[in-house]
């Protein structure tokens, strides 16, 4: 991973001027980014420190006294943290040594240097976005720093209980696809579009199930999302699924025998969401539309419900074990699909580091120049749109392209329900329309965005 070049890119000039001419969303008292902070986010490290007391046991058991002392320090650790978040401390520099710590600290000086800044940085006087991302990195820290629990994952028992409580939406689903299957082949082009947008409509509505959104409270998916896709249609805001087909379509036409037609999708939450990611992915292999989709996660556990490699893995595995014919026929052929490389699963840093995707071509050229392999980049929920646009409070007409700001690997689409105050690309007084009747509109998760970019 190329995770070594310093953020002083950051402070180009252009970049400074775009930063002083828009608002980065920070925590105005009536802000839901204020109430992020300070009612949801405490909630989330109080039930982290739970999940720790409530494995005491299995800790002692797997590592003996070992075990309970990590626990110990890890929860001392994290009751601190939660502390620091409640009193406005100011943010401070991560004192491990976990390969991403001295890029976290060069942000902290960036922060420090803002001119629209407050100096220095503290938990409701910064950019919402940072200390987010800031917590969740610190909450990685408290176990990575006490073996031998530095591996459990605080979140996962949330996430498969989510996995769990979605099996019906999971069998409609599952079922739903495979009787698809035997037909796809007959397909014309008109049937195989309206079978795209339904899968693409499924992934968008399916990112509503976010733990990070509920504070960890049940949001799993209870019903076939497949019943309502037309009732829910008028709450797609942008919907740009015709630029997509057409993308798709024509790069399958233009396909060489030395040349394939990737599709990278930038994973969001794992439970249901994921299933949905899954059914889409290889519905893009089996009509055709793609010959390999590549898969993007977390390194590590973040924002509650954000899909890790485990996470993935034990996905396709519940599925692949499961008593339904049409769920377990799903997991086999997807892991089918993995062994023969047609899919494949990417995990790096940068998707855990607090920078925009703007600076990814300098912070990660790495994962900058794989994205550039794709024909389509499909991104996947809220923080990855808040990334995509640098969580600003744009005008809500500004153009997506202009609020991407020069990020541009690939043609790309992002597929996200509205939990943040951020939104860009709509037409002339279609947010203050809606905002006139519904005031909570960018924060509900009831509307909804498919919104595409061709890139330069």
């Amino acid at each position: 991973m190329n995770l070594t070049r310093p953020v002083c890119a950051l402070c180009a000039a252009g970049r400074v001027l775009l930063l002083v001419l828009v608002h980065l969303l920070r925590l105005e008292k009536i802000s839901f980014a204020y109430f992020t902070i300070k009612d949801r986010l405490p909630q989330i490290l109080t039930r982290v420190i739970d999940t720790l007391h409530r494995h005491k046991n299995e800790f002692f058991e797997e590592h003996g006294e070992k075990g309970v002392e990590a626990e110990k320090r890890a929860i001392s650790f994290l009751s601190k943290l939660r502390n620091e978040l409640q009193t406005d401390k100011p943010v401070t520099p991560l004192e491990d040594e976990l390969p991403d710590a001295a890029l976290w600290n060069q942000y902290l000086d960036y922060q420090r240097n803002l001119p629209n800044g407050n100096g220095e940085p503290s938990w409701f006087q910064s950019p919402w976005l940072y200390v987010e991302c800031y917590m969740y990195r610190r909450i990685h820290a408290a176990l990575a720093q006490n073996p031998p629990i530095d591996n459990f994952d605080v979140f996962k028992e949330g996430k498969a209980q989510n996995f769990f409580e979605s099996q019906e939406a999971v069998i409609a689903l599952c079922t739903y696809f495979q009787e698809l299957l035997k037909n796809i082949k007959d397909l014309d082009e008109k049937q195989l579009q309206e079978e795209l947008f339904k899968l693409l409509q499924v992934s968008l509505w399916g990112n509503k199930c976010d733990l990070s959104f509920s504070a960890g409270e049940d949001s799993s998916q209870k019903s076939s999302p497949l019943q309502s896709l037309e009732n829910m249609v008028p709450y797609i805001l942008v919907n740009d699924m015709e630029k997509v087909w057409s993308l798709l379509v024509n790069a399958k036409k233009n396909r060489t025998e030395r040349s394939n037609v990737r599709v990278d999708i930038i994973l969001d939450n794992a439970g249901f969401e994921l299933v949905s990611d899954l059914v889409l992915a290889d519905f893009l292999l089996s009509s055709k539309l793609a010959d390999e989709v590549y898969f993007h996660g977390k390194s590590i556990p973040w924002y509650v419900s954000d899909t890790t490699k485990h996470d993935f893995n034990w996905t396709i595995k519940q599925l692949g074990s499961a008593n339904h014919m049409w769920m377990s026929r799903c997991g086999i052929n997807w892991e089918g699909n993995l062994k023969k490389g047609v899919w494949v699963f990417h995990d790096h840093m940068f998707w855990t580091l607090p920078h925009d995707f703007s600076s990814m071509s300098e912070v990660a050229s790495d994962l900058y120049a794989e994205l550039q392999k794709s024909n389509l980049l499909l991104f996947k929920g809220d923080l990855n749109y808040r990334k995509l646009t640098g969580d600003r409070k744009w005008e809500y007409s500004v153009p997506f392209h202009q609020a991407l700001n020069k990020f541009h690997p690939a043609p790309l689409c992002s597929l996200r329900t509205l939990k943040s105050d951020t939104q860009v690309g709509l037409k002339p007084g279609q947010g203050e329309q809606i905002q006139a009747s519904e005031s909570e509109w960018m924060v509900s998760g009831k509307y909804g965005v498919v919104q595409f970019d061709a890139g330069l």
